[in-house]
């Protein structure tokens, strides 16, 4: 019977809980979204086989959950080095706590999606920033929300809404600083939204929008109203941005510069052309991947159960669902409000894309609009 007492212990049984059966559920939910939905598989992959394997038996020594030991306490694991903890809590927490707790993932992924973005036809029309600021709404609605809800404190209520804003590094680097003790769910809630904006941005449509709006044609608007000045170097334009716009975040925002400044860096890496072309491909390329893959698995294994089943956590998965509907649906209006006074109408799914889910909402938006 000792034998076989310690056979038993071997294995994983004695630890499965009905609590962590739960959390393989849901797991596999997101891995079937990720594989068969295609939602944002390259985010949905990565974060659901993390969250399996934090609440698979054996994977955190002792019992350890991630972020759940703070800098305050003086025996805590914040005070070892990377080897120790590696060593006594896991290869998951040496990963959380050197890639995700420094904010070391967040900005390189910027960088990347910095060299994959094009600011030209921002800058050809710069009234699409307006729209893309209406967009940022359901941060602000729902920080009074969750301050009057009275679960969150100021700190707690700011990390929760930036979800709104439909952008997981950002939410995570926002997080780290004011509120870490909930970067797991945050940053779940953060990506699973952002990787069902195939979901959310039709119903939203749905809402607020009629078929005739949906028929505007932009391209027609620009034959029948063409500019009356046109940008004459648009490459010499497109360079100059992120260098002045960098200048102005570093004097106005400068908390804001590690993340957006390595934004712009990557922006600019693109927009010089050949000379930087290999380091713009390996930001956005290789770089960017190998960024995907680790901050994928780090925030999957942020959710253990005794994360998950917690009052504010539940708040933060319905909180962050309103935030990012209520963005949508912010910068929908702020086109129909802006079309209610110009003869050159704007098709509203444009505000849609005011959300920083790159490029999934823009692609979203286009589909709705292309049948009509």
């Amino acid at each position: 019977m000792t034998i076989f007492d310690n056979l038993f212990k071997m294995t994983g049984f004695g630890a499965i809980t009905p609590c962590t059966v739960v959390m393989w559920f849901i797991g596999f939910i997101l891995l079937y979204l990720g594989i068969k939905k295609k939602y944002e598989p390259l985010l949905l992959v990565p974060i659901a086989f993390g969250l399996l394997l934090v609440n698979f038996p054996g994977v955190l020594p002792s019992g350890e959950s991630m972020g759940v030991v703070t800098a305050t306490d003086e025996n805590g694991i914040m005070h070892k080095t990377l080897i120790e903890i590696a060593k006594e809590h896991g290869i998951l927490n040496f990963l959380y706590y050197s890639l995700i707790k420094t904010g070391f993932l967040p900005p390189i992924i910027f960088m990347g999606v910095g060299a994959m973005t094009d600011f030209g036809p921002m800058l050809r029309n710069l009234r699409l920033a307006f729209f893309g600021a209406a967009a940022q709404i359901g941060i602000f609605t729902m920080i009074f929300a969750a301050l009057f809800s009275g679960l969150f404190d100021m700190n707690e209520a700011s990390a929760l809404g930036i979800i709104g804003g439909a952008d997981g590094p950002t939410a995570i680097y926002t997080t780290i600083i004011l509120a870490d003790h909930l970067l797991g769910p945050i940053a779940i809630a953060a990506y699973s939204y952002m990787a069902l904006v195939p979901v959310v941005i039709p119903m939203v449509v749905k809402l607020l929008m009629s078929k005739k709006e949906l028929k505007i044609n932009m391209r027609e608007m620009d034959k029948k109203y063409p500019k009356k000045r046109e940008i004459k170097n648009i490459h010499t334009v497109k360079i100059l941005f992120p260098i002045i716009l960098a200048l102005i975040i570093a004097i106005l925002v400068p908390s804001a510069l590690p993340l957006v400044g390595m934004l712009l860096f990557g922006n600019l890496l693109k927009e010089i052309g050949e000379s930087t072309s290999r380091l713009s491909t390996t930001a956005s390329g290789p770089l960017m991947n190998i960024a995907t893959i680790f901050l994928g698995l780090c925030v999957g294994a942020t959710m253990t159960a005794e994360a998950f089943f917690d009052l504010k956590t539940i708040g933060i998965i319905v909180g962050g669902f309103f935030a990012f509907a209520i963005s949508i649906a912010g910068g929908i209006i702020s086109v129909k409000v802006y079309n209610l006074f110009a003869e050159k109408k704007i098709n509203p799914l444009i505000g849609a894309t005011g959300l920083s889910a790159v490029p999934m909402a823009s692609r979203v938006a286009n589909e709705i609009a292309f049948p009509e």
